[in-house]
């Protein structure tokens, strides 16, 4: 586990120190926990992976409110999410559907290309300093860093590639005749 101190603050509370840190998470509880720590130390951007997001807690009401508070925060932060497939978020995630309704202005959800459908490790990547990175979808074992940019760099260009492949996925409104 690697150990240093960061001086980057969160806004508001001056001072505050990130400690440096890996941590080897090894069932999908732990994951949740994990991905409920990431989400408040976002300051300017949010990207996830998944193969849909129905089995890590993404439209728990208290989830939704941490996403809420911080696309609320300062202008330009960003939620980006592609997945494989959108029919559980568009049947089965009404908050996730009003929190991009909301903020359709700094939310954007996509659905892979056929060239990235193959991927199959989860992730989540705040501000290319922290991150989640599920090895496999049908296995629990991930690993979450804490102020690790040079270990989320490679992530973050994987999720670039991923998202390089996207098409529209989710509109926040329903256009019809």
């Amino acid at each position: 586990m690697a150990s240093s101190i960061s001086t980057d603050g969160l806004p508001g509370s001056a001072g505050v120190r990130l400690e440096s840190r890996t941590v080897a998470l090894n069932s999908i509880a732990e994951q949740v926990a994990a991905i409920d720590e990431l989400i408040p130390l976002a300051q300017r951007r949010i990207r996830i992976f998944d193969q849909d997001l129905s089995q890590t807690g993404w439209n728990h009401p208290a989830r939704v409110e941490k996403l809420s508070a911080f696309l609320r925060g300062t202008r330009g932060r960003r939620l980006d999410i592609i997945v494989h497939d959108t029919g559980y978020l568009e049947t089965a995630c009404p908050r996730m559907l009003n929190l991009l309704r909301t903020y359709s202005h700094a939310m954007t959800i996509y659905r892979t290309g056929l060239e990235a459908r193959l991927a199959t490790d989860p992730l989540l990547i705040v501000d290319d300093r922290h991150y989640l990175h599920r090895f496999h979808v049908d296995q629990p074992r991930a690993t979450m860093g804490i102020e690790q940019p040079e270990q989320t760099r490679p992530l973050a260009n994987r999720y670039e590639e991923i998202w390089a492949t996207g098409e529209p996925g989710i509109n926040a409104t329903v256009l019809g005749l």
